[in-house]
C-alpha cells in the first residue's frame, strides 16, 4: 500500500472505532486498556529500534511474529496483511503451492482475499462488546522490522534511502530514515502460560475437577461457542484455543482454568463455507459440547441479542473496521450477520445441538429512493437466509 508510509509508524488504526462510540465508556477501563495497548505498542518500536527484532514463528501458514518489549519479553503476536497465506509476500510456500494448484479444492472462496487481520480485531471487538472476555485484545497496527518479509525491490530501496540519510540527515524526513515501509496487520496481546487445549484437554479428567473449575471452564467454553457462532469461525481447531490449568496445592485450593480464543483470522466470511469442504465447529465433538447453555449466560447475552440498538451500534463499529481496508465492499460485509443463537439460547439448548441447526444469515439490502443518487439514502431491509446446500467434499 503505498499511502503506508504517510502515517506514524505505531498509530494504532482503529482507535476511533472503540473510543467514539456509546459501547464504550471512555473513562471505563476500556479506555485504560486502549492506553495500554498503545504504551505496548510504543515498547515495540523501541525494542526494534535497539535491534530487538520481532520473530517469526515457525508454525502456521502465514507469516506472524513474536513480537518483544524493551525488557525482552514477548508481548504480543502481529500479523502483516500481505503475508497472510494468500498474500502476495507469504514467506511460507505452501498456501502458494496450494493456491496455484490446489485451489479447486482446498480454497476457502468464502472467505475475503486478505483480511484475516481485521478479521482478528472484529473478533476482539465482539469479545468486548459483549463481555465474553475470552479473546487477547487485538488491533490493527503498523510495524517496520527488516525481520518482515520484504520484497528485493523494498530492500534495495531501503538501503537507497538509509544511505541517503546519512549522507544528508536534515533533508530525509524521519519517517523515511527506516527505509522499509510500515507493514499494517492485526496485533494481538500475548498470554502467558496457555497450552493448547489438545494437550490439557488430555490430561484432564473433567469429572475430577472441582464444582468451581468445571463451572468455571464450562462457562467460558459457551462464551468461546458464542463468539465463534457470531462471527462464523469454523477454524476453531483445538490448536486454536489455549488453556491454562493451575491444579490446587496440597490443601486442595487455588485450583483454576482460564481459556484464551486465538487465530480467528477466519471469521466474518462473506458466507456460509458450504462450497466445496464442510467445515464443522470442530468443538461440538467435545464433551463440554453436550452442557446446555448456563442460565447466567442465557440472561446475560439474550438481551443483547434481542436489542436492534445494540446490534446495529456493534455492526457499525465492525463496518468501520473493515472498511479501512482498501479491498473492502459493503455488500460482501452486509452478508456477515448471522443468527440462530437467540433460538438455542431461548430453548437452553447445547452446543452440540445447536451446530446441527440449519445455519441462518441474515443479510442487510437497500432499496434506493426514487430521485437519490446511492443506495445508502434509501430504506434498509433484513432478509434471513437458509443455507441448505450441502458441500461436496463432506468427509474432509
Amino acid at each position: 500500500m503505498d499511502d503506508e508510509s504517510d502515517m506514524s509508524d505505531h498509530e494504532i488504526y482503529g482507535e476511533q472505532v472503540g473510543l467514539n462510540t456509546p459501547l464504550l465508556d471512555e473513562s471505563g477501563p476500556g479506555s485504560k486498556q486502549d492506553a495500554n495497548f498503545a504504551h505496548m505498542i510504543a515498547s515495540v518500536e523501541q525494542a526494534i529500534a535497539e535491534d530487538i527484532l520481532p520473530e517469526m514463528i515457525l508454525q502456521g501458514s502465514s507469516g506472524s511474529y513474536f513480537c518483544r518489549n524493551t525488557s525482552n519479553e514477548i508481548v504480543g503476536v502481529f500479523k502483516p496483511k500481505n503475508e497472510e497465506p494468500y498474500g502476495h509476500l507469504n514467506p511460507k510456500w505452501g498456501k502458494w503451492i496450494q493456491k496455484h494448484f490446489c485451489c479447486w479444492c482446498y480454497g476457502r472462496d468464502c472467505l475475503p482475499q486478505n483480511q484475516g487481520y481485521l478479521s482478528e480485531a472484529g473478533a476482539s471487538l465482539v469479545d468486548q462488546a459483549l463481555g465474553l472476555n475470552i479473546v487477547p485484545k487485538t488491533k490493527v497496527v503498523r510495524l517496520v522490522s527488516s525481520s518482515f518479509h520484504y520484497s528485493r525491490f523494498d530492500r534495495a530501496r531501503a538501503r537507497a534511502v538509509q544511505s541517503a540519510s546519512r549522507r544528508f540527515p536534515e533533508t530525509v524526513g524521519k519517517h523515511l530514515r527506516q527505509g522499509l515501509p510500515p507493514k499494517i496487520g492485526s496485533f494481538q496481546v500475548f498470554v502467558r502460560g496457555f497450552k493448547d487445549a489438545s494437550e490439557v484437554l488430555r490430561s484432564l479428567n473433567f469429572d475430577e475437577l472441582q464444582p468451581e473449575t468445571q463451572d468455571s471452564l464450562t462457562r467460558q467454553f459457551q462464551h468461546m461457542v458464542v463468539l465463534d457462532y457470531l462471527t462464523r469461525n469454523t477454524d476453531r481447531g483445538n490448536d486454536n484455543w489455549l488453556l491454562r490449568f493451575t491444579p490446587a496445592d496440597e490443601d486442595g485450593n487455588g485450583e483454576s482454568i482460564q481459556l484464551a480464543a486465538i487465530d480467528n483470522g477466519l471469521s466474518f466470511p462473506k458466507k456460509h463455507p458450504d462450497n466445496w469442504r464442510a467445515y464443522p465447529y470442530y468443538w461440538a465433538w467435545l464433551y463440554l459440547a453436550r452442557f446446555r447453555f448456563r442460565d447466567d449466560i442465557v440472561e446475560k447475552l439474550l438481551p443483547q441479542l434481542r436489542d436492534e440498538t445494540f446490534i446495529e451500534g456493534l455492526c457499525e463499529r465492525l463496518y468501520l473496521l473493515f472498511k479501512q481496508d482498501y479491498g473492502f465492499s459493503r455488500s460482501v460485509f452486509e452478508k456477515k450477520k448471522a443468527l440462530n443463537l437467540t433460538k438455542a439460547l431461548e430453548q437452553r439448548l447445547s452446543p452440540a445441538e445447536l451446530v446441527r441447526l440449519p445455519p441462518i444469515t441474515v443479510e442487510l439490502s437497500r432499496r434506493r429512493r426514487r430521485g437519490s443518487s446511492t443506495s445508502s439514502e434509501g430504506a434498509s431491509r433484513y432478509t434471513q437466509v437458509v443455507a441448505d446446500r450441502r458441500p461436496f467434499f463432506q468427509w474432509i
